[in-house]
């Protein structure tokens, strides 16, 4: 009798619970695309990835040939895999991009918008171009080394004014360390080794965060990838607790 009132009861408890309550271990995961910065690979963003997973997302974490062509080329050379992996339009396609990979995803998104996009995170990216850049450019290694985009990345390219102000919810992450000290005397203001704050600024961002943090290390510092998560979840980044939860990180903290 008394297993019969406790299987009654829990029907009724499941038949009034809302719909979104029933549904949601059933709802797909949204979509997160990573884009890893110039010289990289997709190794360096594999951490972020792999939390990202722990959290519930899809993710396609994407390998580029970032030193072989200009910015618009390679964001053209990856719509193939992107459409392929973006097949459930009802579920968002996030963005996520460290350093020049921000500038492709922005690139992307201007040429192939996808209907279901959701919010974008540019992570130390130099929008306003790199003083380092300048500084490398004025010798024959830089353009062979880095080829056609990295000539984008200088500050007199102003790629951000090529790319337009951005209609879609972007969160940008600035790092305030470096491990660069030579580098740093080039730039003007606080940097993180290779881009300073300043110009890691877009028109119309809806979020800026800086956090202790130098370029290179970015994508698996366990405070960015925090934030990274909080502002495609909530489109705005989480400040408050962050060191609490360093160690939720898939990985631990550097």
């Amino acid at each position: 009798m008394k297993q019969l009132f406790i299987s009654i009861l829990l029907s009724l408890m499941v038949l009034a619970s809302p719909a979104w309550a029933q549904n949601a271990a059933d709802k797909p995961s949204d979509y997160v695309v990573l884009l890893h910065g110039i010289g990289r690979s997709e190794s360096a963003m594999e951490k972020m990835a792999k939390d990202l997973r722990s959290r519930g997302y899809t993710v396609l974490n994407v390998n580029y040939e970032s030193r072989t062509y200009d910015i618009a080329t390679l964001a053209e050379r990856m719509h193939a895999d992107i459409m392929a992996f973006n097949a459930d339009k009802t579920r968002k396609i996030n963005f996520v991009g460290h350093s020049m990979g921000a500038l492709v995803v922005r690139a992307y998104i201007n040429s192939h918008r996808p209907e279901n996009l959701g919010r974008v995170v540019a992570i130390g990216s130099p929008n306003k171009g790199s003083e380092v850049a300048d500084f490398l450019n004025n010798f024959g290694l830089y353009d062979r080394f880095y080829g056609p985009a990295g000539q984008q990345l200088t500050t007199g390219y102003n790629i951000s004014q090529k790319l337009g102000k951005p209609d879609y919810e972007v969160g940008v992450i600035a790092g305030d360390r470096t491990i660069d000290p030579l580098s740093t005397l080039i730039i003007p203001g606080t940097d993180d080794g290779k881009v300073s704050i300043a110009s890691t600024h877009i028109d119309g961002e809806k979020d800026h965060i800086v956090l202790h943090a130098n370029h290179a290390t970015m994508p698996m510092n366990a405070a960015v990838i925090i934030e990274t998560a909080h502002f495609i979840r909530y489109g705005f980044f989480k400040r408050a607790g962050v060191q609490k939860q360093k160690k939720e990180i898939v990985g631990g903290a550097p």
